[in-house]
């Protein structure tokens, strides 16, 4: 978001960003995000969510629309990237896939491995990857060092690689929308 947002010169959004271990925890994730806007809300007239259910069961759109602020569709950031017609058009083909963004690639050993706990007890793979056929690689940049990353976790995870580029999806849309509402 903040490279979106610095190549398009809007410089009149800010963005606070919330801890990414949240999504490892979604329950946690509606009243981080309402703590936030809550904080902020003396300082701005307009305030967007730029988080999608993220796991939440639409608990968050729930806290979102008794804040009174927006939060940008989808069940999740894959899907966004990945476009959300065409990521629901093959949900049902994907649906024993295992996304990786750009980020989640760079953090792969922080958010994944250590975090589930593979480092410690690599037994718990099958167990929780064991329904997964391959690992789907949401590229937003073209980066010959984290395709071969995202190459690596998925052999790590006993998965199929597939490579899709998607660049940022959505996502400069949206903001272009949230830019021109806020400028307004």
């Amino acid at each position: 978001m903040l490279a979106i947002r610095d190549a398009n010169g809007w410089d009149h959004m800010d963005l606070q960003c919330l801890p990414a271990d949240l999504h490892l925890r979604p329950a946690l994730i509606p009243d981080a995000v309402e703590a936030t806007v809550t904080e902020a809300r003396a300082a701005y007239e307009q305030i967007f969510v730029v988080y999608a259910d993220c796991g939440t069961g639409g608990l968050l759109a729930a806290r979102c629309e008794a804040l009174g602020v927006e939060m940008v569709p989808g069940p999740h950031c894959y899907a966004f990237f990945d476009g959300l017609a065409e990521h629901e058009a093959r949900a049902a083909d994907e649906i024993r896939a295992f996304y990786l963004t750009d980020f989640l690639v760079r953090q792969f050993d922080a958010f994944v491995w250590r975090a589930m706990g593979f480092d410690r007890h690599p037994e718990l793979i099958e167990m929780m990857f064991g329904n997964y056929e391959r690992l789907i690689y949401l590229a937003q940049t073209d980066d010959p060092a984290l395709d071969g990353q995202a190459e690596e976790a998925a052999a790590r995870l006993g998965l199929a690689y597939e490579r899709r580029k998607t660049g940022y999806g959505e996502l400069p849309g949206i903001l272009a929308q949230l830019s021109s509402s806020a400028s307004q």
